[in-house]
């Protein structure tokens, strides 16, 4: 008996083609989408997509900066804090996340210009400091977020709350991925997981085949990649059966983007059992370039070696790498006291490796077509938090991007004399995600998703291309 008070959901177009004709339909409309059809007969998710318009980059490298850097300290220097360190701050102090009300405190670090922009780069970033003239440092960023939580939420994903999807994952939802047998979007976890957890890293409501893919640190990246069948023949044989099973339910499915995801996610990590183990032997690697990324010392081996592995994905055509800060025995960037010894690890970690990165990006004519991008969810107050420590601060803080279409050798945007407030060019976080995407090739105002009943995007009804960064 059919009961009026509830009626079947009716069929999209989609769902039509792939159950007419004993699903002939659907396979016409993977050719007419022009992407590969999987072993279920279904158009793989990865597959590369067009841009709006002519890319400026292809893939993108993000350099997380956990717990907030001090840009005073590192890529925006102010003579004022010399000239009044000890001294009471006067000034009003905006809400943040403890209020602190201390004496202005200088930088512990020498500035000097490098280059032929003559940029002035802190003493703690000797390294980078010699790729200054490839870099676009931006010292107006501006933050809704003085709480790290919400703060990496919004940097992520432009919204300050959990569950909305990243930027990698808006990237690859996107453009799809020019790798077939490694995940279009990878998180290379150096050490620490940050505030928010994995939850930084998620498709929210896109597809599942969106989410970023965490490789820990090491030799075996991922759990449970390793083939426990004792031939490749009787791999080969679930996988079949898997795929029959996925593809019987799929004919019935009227929202069938879970089972998809399963069906291509199986498929992927078939492939990546023998893609991780090669993309991890740096054996062919030479002794210039491990020293180069600092491999061959201690005290820089976990992150150089990350981000030689972010360049030998980008070179297999991976969309979007995005590094973790390496562990170094105190709390990330987040110092609150102890400014000095705290600032001063992290650097000593990063320093040399990202320099070596963006050398060697450049040397192979990766650096182009690839967008590196260095920031943290905010910086820090030029006054001090107890004696030797700093405050949260989202309201003027630095950032700089390298490659993919920036102009090199630019400072963009300006802080007021303390450091403390964003006051030429202000620029937040949703005009960071539109000149990212713009330089991509994507419109931000395009790139959308039906979810709940309206349109959803990475800049949500906000943001502007900065282009006073782009050559």
């Amino acid at each position: 008996m059919h009961c009026n008070r509830f009626r079947p959901m009716p069929y999209t177009r989609r769902d039509m083609l792939k159950q007419c004709a004993n699903g002939f339909g659907a396979v016409a409309l993977g050719a007419l989408f022009g992407s590969e059809a999987g072993a279920a007969g279904q158009a793989n998710p990865m597959a590369p997509k067009r841009s709006h318009f002519p890319a400026k980059a292809k893939s993108v490298i993000f350099l997380f900066m956990d717990g907030g850097p001090s840009q005073v300290d590192t890529f925006d220097p102010k003579p004022r804090l010399d000239r009044e360190h000890g001294q009471p701050y006067n000034g009003e102090i905006a809400p943040s996340q403890f209020m602190a009300r201390g004496n202005i405190l200088k930088s512990p670090w020498e500035f000097r210009p490098y280059g032929k922009s003559g940029i002035p780069v802190s003493s703690l970033f000797p390294n980078v400091g010699t790729c200054v003239d490839d870099l676009a440092i931006i010292r107006s960023m501006v933050s809704d977020h003085p709480e790290h939580t919400n703060a990496n939420f919004f940097l992520h994903a432009g919204f300050g709350m959990q569950g909305r999807p990243s930027m990698g994952a808006w990237a690859t939802y996107g453009l799809g991925s020019e790798c077939r047998d490694l995940p279009g979007f990878v998180v290379l976890n150096s050490g620490m997981i940050p505030p928010g957890g994995v939850d930084c890293f998620t498709n929210g409501f896109l597809p599942a085949s969106y989410q970023g893919s965490l490789f820990r640190e090491g030799a075996n990246p991922i759990a449970d990649l390793q083939r426990t069948e004792p031939s490749e023949r009787i791999q080969k044989s679930k996988m079949n059966l898997l795929q029959q099973l996925d593809a019987a339910g799929l004919q019935h499915a009227v929202h069938d983007d879970k089972i998809e995801s399963s069906i291509a996610n199986y498929e992927l990590a078939f492939k990546m059992q023998m893609a991780v183990p090669n993309l991890m032997d740096l054996k062919d690697e030479t002794e210039t370039t491990r020293r180069m990324y600092g491999i061959d010392q201690e005290r820089t081996r976990i992150y150089g070696n990350q981000c030689l592995i972010a360049r030998r994905l980008v070179e297999r055509g991976v969309r979007f790498v995005e590094l973790l800060c390496p562990s170094t025995g105190g709390d990330r960037w987040d110092q609150h006291g102890n400014l000095r010894e705290g600032h001063q690890n992290n650097a000593l970690a990063i320093d040399k490796p990202i320099a070596g990165l963006l050398k060697d990006l450049k040397s192979r004519g990766l650096l182009e077509s690839t967008l590196v991008v260095w920031a943290g969810e905010f910086g820090r107050t030029p006054m001090a938090q107890g004696s030797d420590g700093r405050d949260h601060n989202p309201f003027g803080f630095t950032i700089w991007m390298a490659g993919g279409g920036v102009k090199g050798g630019t400072v963009y945007g300006a802080t007021d004399e303390y450091g403390y407030h964003a006051v030429e060019n202000p620029v937040t976080i949703h005009d960071l995600h539109a000149t990212m995407l713009h330089l991509l090739g994507i419109d931000h105002k395009r790139l959308t998703y039906r979810y709940s009943g309206r349109d959803m995007r990475l800049t949500d009804v906000y943001g502007e291309v900065v282009r006073g960064v782009i050559s």
